[in-house]
């Protein structure tokens, strides 16, 4: 009696299926280690905003800015006020908001960061000096 050699169907179709298990997993485990990394992205740049709010803005002002941008607030990247997605501080759809508080002539006393995150809450500061 002649031996043959190959596999049968049955082992082929549970090594399709413990690959095509391995890959579901995989590409569920890289959506969400892209959308931390994302995330983190976006908390870095609410950080540099509020101490560059803080530390440069508020120091040499006395007072924040009723709104925030590249051209006021000069000691950050400029790249840090477009979120992952590409979307420009301010513009409509964009993860970040700076929300200025209890204003007065374009001088405020109070503000709000937030980012809105895809894995956590809403990662959020405020104002630390009044």
């Amino acid at each position: 009696m002649k031996k043959k050699f190959g596999f049968t169907i049955i082992e082929l179709v549970i090594v399709i299926a413990v690959v095509s298990l391995a890959l579901i997993l995989f590409f569920t485990q890289k959506i969400n280690v892209d959308a931390m990394t994302r995330d983190e992205r976006r908390k870095t740049a609410i950080n540099a905003m509020y101490y560059g709010l803080e530390e440069g803005f508020y120091i040499e002002n006395g007072y924040y800015p009723e709104t925030i941008s590249e051209n006021n607030l000069k000691v950050i990247d400029p790249n840090l006020f477009t979120d992952p997605d590409g979307v420009v501080l301010g513009d409509t759809g964009c993860s970040y908001t700076y929300e200025a508080a209890n204003c007065e002539d374009g001088k405020c006393k109070e503000y709000t960061l937030r980012a809105i995150l895809e894995k956590e809450d809403n990662y959020i500061k405020k104002n630390r000096n009044n």
